[in-house]
């Protein structure tokens, strides 16, 4: 369509009075608007040279992965990448991160995040980029997830004298566990944003699609860790003893009637005990058994109710058995809340994926109940988390899964998601300014 009539359209939609007329109008104008942008960003992300940059981005960060509150050298390598595009940036945030800006500084502002931190895993994938440092390992896909937030602010910086509004660049330190995203927000680094758009690579999805859907996407996690305190003994002789692995298998039992007792079968709930640590002899009951997990939710009313009843189970049986408990919920590492996908978000972006690699390639994602710290931001403003395919079949990553030492990705999905952050981001602002 010729940008003169496609203004010209809007233009009378917005003078006329007949309020079914001006959606109609507008809605045409921001589809041909954001198809005509998606393919725009699509044909620069297609150019060789751009996925050859990606590429050394993604093996320079893989090689050398830093863990949690740790990635200072992430941190100078995206700095210099912003510093040769020309984009400004604060830092540091959260210790190790930064937030760049594209634009005037207008309103309204849009954010896209990245998360930085790898893993403590060492990897047993034989390529020529494999981690250099022993013991860590990008094998969730944070070193994709900033190849492509920098691949979009290339895109975005080239688009940055017609944005309508300002995009935030949010390159997030430890995700994996220590809730970086939530130092993020302490710090008033978002403050003023409107809303939020991420992605995370799938293994279990092939190049080219996405997935998502609204309202809970991920659940909220939190730890707990307890000692049981018994009086130990040989175990020749138990009735001298208050043996703490009587109770610890009685409260582990116990603990199991929460999910399949005590909450309604429709909402989503798991508690796992996941060690259980005590005794070196096969003939001395030990004096003592620490063991611990985590519990899983998609609402905070879920979360207090689980904690609540996981302190009393666990006191109760150590008293039934006369032994005592100490309940630790770790509360340093910080829970996550659940991950609820804003409709609105969620829509959009749908829509802007659709567009950008068809519809049968945008797929409705089920809830899952692993936990992702981009939680904290659904909490404060309207976000949507996305997850995009990085299967290829024809190699040895096909069933690879997250945290796994043999975890690689099909480095085609980087243009893509810098493509899809980009235009999710642009089309946004088109959007909130004519609305």
């Amino acid at each position: 369509m010729n940008p003169f009539r496609m203004n010209l359209t809007l233009i009378l939609a917005l003078l006329s009075t007949s309020f079914p007329y001006n959606s109609w109008a507008v809605h045409t104008y921001l589809g041909s608007e954001t198809e005509s942008l998606t393919r725009e960003l699509v044909e620069w992300a297609r150019q060789p040279e751009f996925l050859d940059w990606l590429r050394r981005i993604r093996r320079k960060i893989h090689e050398y992965p830093e863990l949690s509150f740790q990635e200072y050298q992430t941190n100078q390598l995206i700095r210099n990448e912003l510093d040769s595009l020309g984009i400004k940036y604060k830092w540091p945030v959260a210790k190790t991160g930064l937030v760049a800006t594209i634009g005037s500084g207008a309103k309204p502002w849009f954010g896209l995040r990245a998360d930085m931190d790898a893993l403590p895993i060492q990897e047993l994938v034989d390529w020529e980029c494999k981690s250099k440092i022993n013991g860590k390992m990008h094998a969730c896909g944070h070193d994709a997830h900033i190849t492509m937030l920098l691949g979009a602010a290339r895109l975005i910086q080239n688009r940055r004298d017609k944005l309508k509004g300002t995009i935030k660049l949010v390159f997030q330190p430890a995700e994996e566990g220590f809730a970086g995203a939530s130092y993020m927000l302490e710090e008033g680094a978002l403050d003023g944003f409107q809303a939020m758009f991420g992605l995370h690579v799938w293994p279990f999805m092939p190049v080219g699609t996405i997935g998502s859907r609204p309202g809970p996407i991920m659940a909220g996690s939190s730890r707990f860790s307890a000692i049981m305190q018994g009086k130990g003994g040989h175990a020749a002789i138990p009735h001298k003893t208050r043996d703490p692995i009587l109770a610890v298998s009685m409260a582990v039992l116990a603990l199991q009637q929460l999910v399949s007792r005590e909450t309604d079968p429709l909402e989503p709930r798991v508690l796992s005990v996941a060690f259980v640590d005590g005794g070196q002899a096969g003939n001395v009951i030990p004096a003592s058994v620490r063991f611990g997990g985590t519990f899983r939710f998609m609402t905070l009313e879920g979360y207090s109710y689980l904690k609540q009843r996981i302190k009393e189970i666990i006191e109760t049986q150590a008293g039934v058995h006369q032994c005592s408990a100490t309940v630790d919920f770790m509360e340093e590492m910080r829970p996550y809340p659940p991950t609820i996908n804003d409709p609105t978000i969620y829509d959009h972006s749908k829509r802007v994926g659709e567009i950008l690699l068809g519809n049968n390639n945008v797929q409705h994602s089920p809830a899952m109940m692993a936990a992702e710290d981009f939680g904290f931001y659904s909490q404060r403003m309207a976000a949507a988390l996305f997850f995009i395919g990085t299967q290829n079949k024809t190699t040895a990553s096909a069933s690879k899964g997250l945290h796994s030492p043999h975890f690689t990705i099909d480095e085609e999905v980087l243009p893509i998601g810098a493509a899809l952050h980009a235009a999710v981001a642009i089309s946004y602002l088109d959007t909130h300014f004519l609305s």
